[in-house]
């Protein structure tokens, strides 16, 4: 049995490190410090062109929660046209209703309008309401996977969790482990909930190539480094895929 291995990235350079460390699908986003929003259409085009492997945009307009207004799905569903349009495999939505349902009339339109594109359904589903009719739920739009937690603060938390969604699911959708997934709990998690599938950044930094550094102006935060470079680190994409590896 051969096992998944998604990696989040957020920036060109991570899209070959990320390959040649063993993923086999991308998640296209920009600010993963934010848990991810939409990419730029010039981001999509480029890893369409580059990528060897399934490349899905994620499709968040903004930072915060997972209800949005019909100008932001409006917005979400431009954001469809250009994943598709720059030659993209599929994408990651997830919306809510403000009881803490899923927006299934919401999320079809998007799924609509991706025509046949791939279709995630991402960490929305860890503040739902009712996880088992979630579930459902998105079986019944015709999402490939659901990435999700086990509605807990990390993966290795929510494990139990995972493992009763994954026998409610009996194999109509794969549940894929993601938020705090590395080399020391991948195993526990593809065993104890009998998963395929496995989604991480291995994000770490690089120092900027600058020679020149401005010592005045910030760009971001006041913790924010720019100095820094943050970038998918080889070594933690490498040592998951070796542990999947062992276990197919």
């Amino acid at each position: 049995m051969s096992f998944e291995l998604e990696v989040c990235i957020d920036n060109i350079e991570s899209l070959s490190t990320a390959i040649s460390a063993g993923a086999t699908r991308i998640e296209l986003c920009s600010s993963l410090a934010l848990g991810g929003l939409t990419p730029s259409f010039g981001f999509m085009k480029e890893a369409a062109k580059q990528s060897s492997i399934p490349v899905y945009a994620m499709i968040r307009p903004r930072q915060g929660d997972f209800l949005f207004n019909q100008q932001e799905l409006d917005i979400m569903l431009n954001d469809v046209e250009a994943a598709k349009l720059a030659g993209l495999d599929g994408i990651v939505i997830g919306i809510l209703k403000t009881n803490g349902d899923i927006d299934t009339e919401s999320c079809r339109k998007l799924i609509d309008r991706a025509d046949g594109m791939g279709v995630t359904f991402h960490r929305a589903f860890d503040l739902c309401r009712e996880p088992k009719t979630a579930l459902e739920e998105v079986i019944h739009l015709g999402c490939e996977r659901i990435l999700t937690s086990g509605l807990e603060q990390s993966a290795e938390l929510g494990v139990s969790m995972l493992s009763e969604l994954n026998q409610q699911a009996d194999g109509r959708i794969s549940l894929m482990a993601g938020a705090g997934v590395n080399v020391s709990n991948t195993k526990m998690l593809i065993q104890t909930a009998k998963l395929h599938e496995i989604h991480l950044s291995g994000k770490g930094v690089r120092d900027s190539l600058m020679t020149f550094k401005a010592d005045k102006a910030q760009m971001g935060a006041d913790d924010v480094d720019d100095s820094k470079v943050p970038v998918t680190q080889f070594d933690s994409i490498a040592k998951v895929r070796e542990v999947l590896d062992q276990l197919s």
